[in-house]
């Protein structure tokens, strides 16, 4: 993050628009920033000599010194000329708390745009407009107009409302909560949630991000960067507006129900990010935070002295999806050593109104020391036995050799004050209900339970159920099909008809394996009409023609049709081929849809175009009720088994289909199989703005998608991008490519899984000690979770991984790594080459490499770079080969460098 160093780490800062003028922002600016330590400050005012000491320049060309960051701090009309001066002198980076620019109307947009042409130009990174500026305090940095200095700690707060962000600081003061940084974004003109998140990855002081967003910016950067900050540290995120939807009204059920904010959930869940719903409980996970003890689980111990304040906390308890941990006999044994015989004789622990200082100091020890207790919450009111500043003591003792978390609830107002300001000094989190303690606690259990799911190692796609065939095989059939599909688009939009007719819908359904129908056979034309009533469904008969296929319009039924000619007249040449989508019985000479009999549940699967996030895929109780019902869940594509899985889960659907009252269940691993191979095919056209199938029939167990929408996309355009309408990047299947070895074994290169956990910790295990401490400057033993998930569950737009892999005894196996870490402004790459010992000098490197150089070149980086150690010669001769300068370096090690342009 060199680029954004210039801001958020500078040596020498001007300020222009310094002041001496009491009160002004100016003045309030220039004496924070005077606070700092071991950073030059230069004050820029044409009409001042000298202010608050300090000697003052004309403007930022006429400072004798090089600058690294100019805040700006004078009326928008003079921002431009201001920024094309800093930008001939040099400077890197620029805070701009002026006011004016695109929240104030046409004018200030345009204001706003020619800033950023400004800043492109030079290369220039900025915060704001519009906003306070950042304080660094650990760094004793404040580049704000706020009078209040934070306390240094190790939560970073990112907000795009000033006021708020103000406000959270003034009660931080307060409550004695630290930050490693305080940043106001304004109108983020360029530097947004993404570009903060992944500074402050790399910051050493920052445990955990707070957020407070009202518009997320560049959604696919924020994905990236808070999935790859979420799982090293919590983020926590406040986003208000949760009742606000897109303002075009939406054309299908999917559209109508997955609102903008439900969207949001499926994003931050996705990349394990927690949200919290207000304000309070963006301030009361910054308690928990602080403390530096992160719950273990979401069993809680209740520990009061008053009966009425431990149920109030286990209803919230209840409520947040938390558990009362469940005391061992041993606890329960110890508890009634000293407890009198009448207490609670369980969780909560009712120490009884006549509870002194030494009843709560037990009692937490003996929760402390049970291992089905994940953390402690202890409720204090006003006693004479247990005056709250006693327990308070007895409590700090505790939590100063405590691994679990202890949290506190302070009931009494100014009778408890001082009892609250003890624990805060100490950094444990204290609030004043026992419901906003037990939200506090939960919402930061959901950060680990996130984390559990987002990188549980998924199985392999049971896609064989669905389309009998391999998964490579069945992507390599969906490129060639896709030709037909997007001649059904392009022929739509020539005739400016934006709504595709259900048989066109069911051709992409049908492409990627989605079964439509299900039979009922019939021997006459009659029948074939009678089912169709009786079912309510409609039924085609296409006479003399056994290779024409037609489904009529729902409600219709459709007979007579003696000729292909007829067909094309009646259907604008919609046609199928037989067993090209579904398979049909030619009877007597009629050809009849296969029907079904019996619907047992009706489902729905949609997606539609967010305008921050994208696609979004959606899933629940479909039919004609489905808005009514809205019993449905939001997930981000592509799936895999683990996201599909737990797409189904978050609905009441999933266990209605697992068999109700006598109906017989769905076949889950083929539903599990069809969201996944929707999501590709949400993945593949961008042009598709909505997709329903509704309902998603079950019959027998089985699926059928009786009804199919697809809208296309009028905003719609092409592009280099791949993917423009997803803010995860699929896995890439084009950089899958096959070779051989000299003794003829088939070697395939292809991107990296989560589903490789098993693979890459095997790999990694039977490398030599030489292999391990020649790639990893280490030759450590223990091949941790952690480890696997950071290399496995990558997202392939910043972080390409590339495996070679072949077949031995039936058995997949890792034989060789690439991998290619791009820096998040694209400015640079660092690549890594791994072979294991058994393959090595077998071409295998040389071929990651090649391929690795490749993407690289389509990643448009201007270059790359490794560092290897210097007795590694075979990387230190492959890197030669193919085209790298090599520096070695005094510590033992070479530097590698690649310019691609």
């Amino acid at each position: 993050m060199k680029n954004l160093s210039s801001v958020f780490n500078p040596d020498r800062v001007a300020l222009i628009g310094a002041s001496d003028q009491e009160g002004s922002i100016g003045k309030i600016l220039l004496s924070n920033l005077l606070l700092a330590k071991n950073r030059t400050i230069f004050p820029v005012n044409p009409k001042k000599k000298v202010l608050l000491g300090q000697r003052c320049f004309e403007n930022i060309s006429s400072i004798p010194e090089p600058v690294d960051l100019a805040v700006i701090a004078t009326p928008a009309e003079t921002v431009l000329d201001l920024v094309e001066e800093c930008g001939r002198a040099g400077v890197g980076g620029l805070v701009i708390v002026s006011a004016g620019f695109k929240e104030s109307g046409e004018k200030g947009a345009s204001l706003e745009q020619q800033l950023n042409e400004i800043r492109k130009k030079y290369g220039m990174r900025i915060l704001g407009p519009n906003c306070l500026g950042f304080v660094r305090p650990n760094a004793g940095l404040n580049a704000t107009f706020m009078k209040a200095n934070p306390l240094p700690g190790k939560i970073a707060f990112i907000s795009q409302s000033g006021a708020l962000g103000s406000a959270i600081l003034d009660w931080a003061a307060s409550e004695s909560v630290g930050f490693s940084m305080f940043a106001s974004l304004g109108s983020m003109s360029d530097i947004d949630f993404g570009d903060l998140i992944d500074f402050l990855g790399e910051d050493e002081a920052t445990r955990s991000i707070l957020i407070y967003m009202e518009g997320v910016g560049n959604a696919r950067k924020f994905m990236s960067a808070a999935r790859a900050f979420a799982l090293r540290k919590p983020v926590i995120v406040l986003k208000p507006g949760r009742y606000t939807e897109s303002a075009e009204a939406a054309r299908s059920h999917t559209g109508a129900m997955a609102g903008d904010d439900a969207i949001y959930d499926a994003a931050f869940k996705r990349v394990g990010v927690v949200r919290v719903k207000d304000i309070s409980a963006l301030f009361d996970a910054a308690e928990i935070l602080a403390s530096q003890r992160l719950p273990l689980g979401r069993k809680l111990a209740i520990v009061t002295a008053a009966g009425g304040p431990g149920v109030m906390a286990t209803d919230a308890l209840m409520d947040f999806g938390g558990e009362l941990a469940k005391l061992s006999d041993e606890s329960l044994e110890r508890l009634n050593a000293f407890l009198p015989p009448f207490w609670s004789k369980g969780n909560p622990l009712d120490l009884l109104g006549d509870a002194d200082t030494g009843r709560f100091d037990q009692a937490i020890q003996v929760c402390l020391n049970d291992p089905g207790v994940d953390g402690i919450l202890v409720i204090s009111i006003p006693m004479d036995t247990a005056p709250p500043v006693e327990v308070a003591r007895v409590i700090i003792e505790n939590a100063k050799k405590a691994f679990k978390p202890i949290i506190t609830t302070w009931m009494g107002a100014g009778k408890v004050r001082e009892a609250m300001d003890m624990v805060a000094r100490q950094g444990i989190p204290n609030y004043e209900t026992p419901e906003g303690a037990v939200k506090a606690y939960i919402n930061l259990y959901n950060y680990e339970r996130n984390l559990e799911l987002l990188y549980e190692t998924p199985s392999e796609l049971p896609v064989r159920r669905v389309v009998q065939e391999n998964l490579p095989a069945f992507l390599k059939r969906i490129r060639e099909e896709k030709g037909s599909l997007n001649e059904i688009i392009s022929k739509a939009v020539a005739e400016e008809r934006y709504l595709l007719n259900e048989n066109e819908s069911k051709e992409f359904l049908a492409a990627y394996g989605i079964p439509t129908t299900v039979p009922a056979l019939a021997v006459s034309e009659e029948e074939a009409v009678a089912v169709a009533h009786r079912l309510g469904y409609p039924v085609v008969i296409k006479i003399a023609s056994p290779d024409i296929s037609h489904k009529s319009d729902v409600g219709g039924v459709e007979v007579g049709i003696r000729s292909e000619e007829q067909l094309r007249q009646a259907y604008g040449g919609m046609l199928a081929k037989v067993g090209q989508r579904v398979p049909e019985a030619v009877i007597e000479g009629i050809t009849v849809q296969k029907m079904i009999e019996n619907i047992d549940y009706e489902l729905i699967l949609g997606s539609k175009k967010d305008k921050d996030f994208g696609a979004a895929i959606l899933f629940g109780m479909g039919g004609v009720t489905a808005e009514l019902i809205q019993d449905f869940s939001v997930g981000l594509p592509p799936l895999n088994t683990t996201l599909a899985k737990m797409l189904m889960e978050e609905t009441k659907a999933y266990k209605l289909v697992q068999g109700w009252r006598g109906k017989p269940p769905a076949d889950l691993e083929e539903l599990e199989a069809t969201l996944i191979l929707f999501s590709y095919l949400v993945a593949g056209f961008p042009e598709i703005a909505e997709i329903d199938i509704n309902p998603l029939a079950i019959s027998d167990g089985k699926l059928y998608a009786l009804d199919a929408r697809i809208i296309l996309d009028k905003a719609y355009r092409k592009s280099a991008d791949l993917y423009p309408h997803l803010v995860i990047t699929p896995y890439p299947t084009r950089f899958i490519t096959t070779f051989l070895l000299p003794d003829g074994t088939e070697v395939t290169l292809r991107p990296i899984r989560p589903e490789d956990e098993p693979l890459e910790r095997e790999l990694l295990e039977t490398l030599s000690e030489e292999s391990r401490r020649t790639r990893f400057f280490s030759s450590f033993r223990n091949v941790t979770r952690e480890w696997l998930i950071m290399f496995c569950n990558i997202d392939y737009d910043r972080h390409i991984a590339l495996v070679a892999e072949i077949s031995e005894q039936g058995k997949q196996k890792i034989i060789g790594v690439a991998r290619l870490i791009i820096n998040p402004d694209f400015s640079s790459g660092e690549i890594a080459v791994l072979i294991h010992d058994r393959y090595q000098r077998k071409g295998i490197g040389q071929k990651l490499m090649e391929t690795v150089l490749n993407i690289a070149r389509l990643k448009e980086l201007p270059e790359i770079y490794g560092e290897v150690l210097t007795d590694n010669r075979e990387m230190l001769n492959l890197s030669r080969k193919n085209g790298f300068s090599i520096k070695r370096l005094p510590d033992g090690t070479s530097s590698i460098r690649l310019k691609l342009q």
